[in-house]
Formats: C-alpha cells, structure tokens, sequence
C-alpha cells in the first residue's frame, strides 16, 4: 500500500514535519558518523595505553599515531588526519580533567603515585607526547597550543597556576619558530582569558607572571602588545569626595585639588588640547606644589616609610582617597613621590619627540612646564631617604623612554636582522660592476644616510679641521727615538699624510710652515711634541748654509740704483747657475763650499741681514720681488 503524502502547506504558517513525515536519510552518511565515533574512541584507547608507559615520549609516541590514525604519510599527518587526531585528543583531555575532578586531586596531580613519589601524572605525559610530536613535526604545530587553551579553559583559578607553571617550563621549546609561528595568536588568546579572570587586587602575582611570559615568548617588535595610537586608559577613575565632612586635619579645598590632579593625568591629550582645562590644571598643580614646599619633610619622616624595611608588606595599586586620611598621606614619602613622579611622566608626554606643531604645547605651556619640572625635580630631591639617587632613576628611564617614542614612531621595526647568506656564484661567471647612482657606493651611502637625517650634513663634528698639535703627534712619536719604530714605518713615508699635513701648517702656522725649506718635514712638527734631544736639534741654529750667489747683469744694476738691499756683486759662474737663480741678501756659504774662495764682496745691507741658517716669510718675499725685477729687466 502507498504512504499516503504529506498534505500541502497552508497560507497559515509553516508546517512542522513530524519523524514520519521526513524523507528518510541516505544509508551511506549513517554509517560514517557511527564509523566517526568509533574511530575516535579507538584513538583515544591507544593514546590511553600510550600514556601508561613510563617511557620517554621518543621512544613510543610516532609509533602511537601510526596506530591511531594510519596515515597515508609514514611520518606526517595531512589536514583531515591532524583534525581527526586534534578531534580524538581533545575528547581525550576533557575525560582526564573530568576524572581528575572526581578523585579530588589536582588536574596536574592526577595519576602520581604517592608511594614511588615519581611525578606521572597523565595529562603531563599527554602534553610532553603530543609536543614532541608537534616540535618533530610529525603532526601540526598549533595542537599543543590548542589543547593547553582546553585545559586553561576547563581548570579552576588554583589548578591554572599549576597549568601555567608548566608553560613556563616549556617555554624554550614553544617558542622555537616551529611551532611559535602555528601558536602565538592561540597562546595570545590563552593568556588574555586568564587574565580576565583574575582578579587585579587578589592575583597580582600570577598576573605578572603571565605579563612577563608573554614579554618573553614574543619578541619585542610584535605590535600586538604594542599601544601604537598611545590610547589612554580613561577607565582608570580616581573617586574622591565631592562634600566636605566633619573630621577632617587638613583644608578640603586643597584635598579637592590635589586628587582633581588624577583627572588630567588619566587623560593627559585632553588637557592640552583644551586651554581652559590646561589653567585649570596649571593652577592647582601650582598650590599641590607650594604646599609640599612649605612643609617639607624630616629624615625622621622618611624612616618611618622606608620601603627596604617593608619587603614583606603588600602594597595596592591606588592610594585611598578618603579625606580623613589626607593628614597621614601629606607626611608619607612615597605618597608625595608617587604624585610627583606622576607629574614628570605628565610633561614628558607633552615633551615627546616627533610631534608636530599642532600636537605640541604652545609657547606659553613650554614656559610653565619648565617651571613646574624644575619645581617638581627639587621636591624629589629633597623628600628622604635618598632623594638624589631617586631623581637620577627617574630621570634615567625617561630618558630611555624616549628611545621607545621614536621606534613606534618610526613604524616599529624589527630589532632582529637576518644573516646576511652570500650566494656562490659561478666559477667563470663574470662579475659585472655595479651601477651606483652617484658615482660610487660611498657617496650613494652618504646621500641616501643624509636625506635620512637632514641635520647631517650641517653637523658640527662631522667636518672638523684637526689643530697643528693634533695632526703632527704620530710623526712626532716617530721622531722619538726611545719609541723603537723603524724607519720605514714613520708616517713621513706617506705622502699623502705629510701634504694634508703641509696644508693645515700653512692654514693655522705659517712661521711654523717656513722651517720646512731649512729642515724638511720633520722640521714642521711643533717643538712641544718632541723630546728634548730632538728638540734642540731643530731649534739649533744651522751653520752657515750655502747658498748660490746669484748673477746680475750690468744693466740689472743700473737699473736700480737707489736700492741700497742689492749688492754689486761679482758674478760667478757654476755649474747650474744663471741669471734667474740669483738671490739677494744671499748669507756667506760655508767652507766646504768654498764660500772662503769666493772673493765676494758684500753690500752694508747683507751684513745687517738676518743671521746664518734663518729664513723668514719676509725675506722670501722681497726676493722673489727683486728676482722678479731682474728677469723683467733682462
């Protein structure tokens, strides 16, 4: 007999289909997923049995999920087989967090043996199975990330410290780039639901223990756990009271004032884009201030709030802001150096490098926030126990802060740079030149470093001539002979160095630039720089040097009568003299030049002339004027 169809759907509603009414579902798909569940729960029996062994995961776990799953793949599992596995594992998981929870033992103590006293508690043997497997590459990296969020997920507050002890031990091995570059958003996630439900006054300690696991596990140019807009916490609220109540030691108007200062440092870019909040804050920054100054507090006072004495005491984060308490926080050190140190932090912000004339604070703020810094500084200064050494601190990590201002600025880049692998060429390749944009790589370098810091061509120290004294002090060192240095390493070899050397001499010291044409090079070096002996060598006056007389025609000397300087001179003919050689005040040249033989008369004015072996710039200059005269005249 026919099944009697379905009746038509009416303009009323939809119909609802009863069980009998469904077309029945295709034979295959039923199969699968009893199949699904079988093949689950046979892993899951497997890994059970893995985890009985008390074996290092090396020597069992492969051979575990070639069992399990039987790959198509020997050693590494495809897509659908790791989400099979992925799937399989974490039921498994669930089952042991859910039995531990029966036994009434700890999820990380379950499964010791309180007699051995041997640690093998299951769900770590799971964990260490699984990131061996996932270190080695046998199974994708992120499913140790993903069952250790399963099990911070399923655990208490007290067994997620015992979870999170176990990721720190583990923290080398997660964070290999294997496995670091599958898991960080997982293990990012992992951590930022713990630390929703911790509490901020009741865990403080495991909250920083996660923060500094994160600044480990990520490296430090992640932008992640970077504020690059600088967003303000304005949720951070300091409640105070409005009214005045009876009671109070101190005067309510300035308790008022002093915690209406919270308001402008929780959001500090409101204050100074507003004027009218900047006076507000202007001035009752400056009553805060005057206040601390007239009454300044004692070494006694300090003592009493010695922070080294109280190293087992617990502090909070946020003083009490009740007005009763007002007399006994105004004589508390670190009260007042918490509100001054939150005023540095203030004006560092406004300070900040890189800001544009728009977002920085006007001239008139410039002048004030000067004045308060310097104010603030001294107070800190002067509050006890060790004021000085406090101010430098503070100082000093602003300062690095800075550092920090311009690397987000500048986009964040990565501080880690990747070695730089050369590439083995062909042996008979050629290597072609390369084309540099301005001639050479040097100066490319040096433009391309310029149009990055546009003050460095105007930069003082970057072009600087060295004085005389400076420059000459490793040929002086040369010159020394107690020095040992070899002839052929004195730096009056180099040529190079003894014309850049000449240049600068005749630039700051041109009496010193004249000794070269009497004693050379080293003749050059300032006096102060040698040692003694070699002193007196150059300063000592030489013998009568020779020199060749000079010729001068007949009609040279007619035609200059009134010089009385030029003497008539005998002319006299050497091997290599002629007329354009001749010189006059020429000194009497020594014996071993025949100077004796010569006969030479000598004029009055060659007498008076300057001493034997000198030869001044001016002398040299009337010279050549007169040379100059006797070759025009010929």
């Amino acid at each position: 007999m026919a099944e009697p169809s379905p009746p038509p759907p009416s303009n009323s509603g939809l119909r609802i289909l009863l069980a009998k009414d469904r077309a029945p579902t295709s034979s295959p798909s039923a199969p699968a997923a009893v199949s699904s569940h079988a093949d689950r729960d046979r892993i899951i029996g497997v890994f059970r049995t893995a985890l009985s062994r008390n074996e290092a995961p090396e020597a069992f776990a492969l051979q575990a999920v070639q069992e399990a799953i039987k790959p198509q793949k020997q050693t590494v599992l495809v897509l659908e087989e790791n989400q099979t596995l992925e799937n399989a594992l974490r039921r498994l998981l669930q089952e042991l967090v859910s039995s531990a929870v029966q036994s009434g033992k700890g999820i990380m103590q379950y499964g010791n043996s309180l007699d051995s006293g041997e640690s093998n508690c299951l769900i770590t043997r799971l964990l260490d199975i699984m990131l061996y497997l996932c270190e080695r590459g046998h199974v994708e990296g992120g499913m140790v990330f993903q069952l250790l969020e399963d099990l911070t997920d399923m655990s208490t507050i007290k067994d997620c410290k015992d979870v999170f002890g176990y990721i720190e031990s583990k923290q080398d091995v997660l964070g290999k780039q294997e496995l670091f570059g599958r898991g960080k958003l997982v293990m990012l996630r992992t951590c930022n639901q713990l630390l929703r439900r911790l509490s901020k006054s009741n865990d403080v300690v495991f909250c920083g223990r996660i923060i500094m696991f994160l600044a480990h596990f990520f490296p430090l140019s992640e932008r992640s756990a970077l504020n690059i807009k600088g967003v303000f916490n304005t949720s951070n609220e300091t409640k105070y009271e409005k009214d005045a109540t009876d009671g109070i030691s101190v005067d309510f108007n300035f308790y008022q004032t002093l915690w209406s200062l919270q308001e402008h440092f929780r959001n500090p870019a409101l204050t100074t884009t507003n004027p009218t909040k900047w006076q507000k804050f202007a001035s009752n920054l400056t009553v805060v201030l005057s206040t601390f100054e007239a009454q300044p507090l004692s070494d006694a006072d300090g003592k009493h709030n010695n922070l080294e004495q109280e190293e087992d005491a617990a502090f909070n984060i946020k003083y009490l802001t009740s007005s009763k308490l007002m007399g006994l926080e105004l004589k508390d050190a670190s009260f007042r150096r918490h509100i001054l140190v939150q005023c540095l932090i203030f004006f560092d912000y406004l300070k900040a490098p890189g800001k544009s004339d728009k977002e920085g604070p006007s001239e008139s703020m410039k002048e004030e926030i000067k004045s308060c810094e310097e104010r603030v500084k001294n107070l800190l200064e002067m509050i006890p126990p060790k004021g000085k050494e406090f101010l430098q601190s503070i100082e000093h990590i602003l300062e690095r802060e800075k550092n920090w201002v311009w690397w987000k600025r500048d986009g964040c880049p990565a501080f880690e740079k990747q070695p730089f692998e050369k590439k083995s060429g062909q042996a008979g390749a050629r290597k072609r030149k390369p084309r540099w944009r301005l001639g050479n790589k040097e100066l490319a370098q040096l433009w391309k470093w310029a149009e990055l810091n546009p003050d460095a061509l105007t930069d003082s120290d970057r072009v600087r001539m060295p004085s005389v004294t400076e420059y000459w002090k490793p040929l002086a060192e040369d010159m020394d002979t107690s020095a040992g240095i070899e002839e052929e390493y004195h730096h009056k070899n180099n040529r190079v160095y003894c014309w850049k050397g000449l240049r600068f001499q005749a630039r700051q010291d041109l009496e010193g630039f004249s000794r070269f044409c009497d004693y050379g090079i080293e003749g050059v070096v300032p006096p102060e720089l040698l040692p003694p002996d070699v002193r007196a060598k150059f300063n000592s006056k030489p013998g009568e040097k020779a020199k060749r007389p000079k010729r001068e025609d007949a009609r040279g000397t007619s035609a200059h009568p009134k010089e009385p300087q030029v003497a008539a001179a005998t002319p006299e003919t050497d091997g290599g003299g002629s007329g354009g050689d001749q010189e006059e005040g020429a000194v009497p040249m020594d014996s071993d030049n025949g100077a004796g033989e010569d006969g030479q008369k000598r004029s009055p004015g060659e007498v008076s002339g300057p001493e034997s072996g000198q030869c001044e710039a001016e002398d040299d200059g009337e010279d050549n004027t007169k040379s100059a005269h006797s070759r025009d005249r010929r």
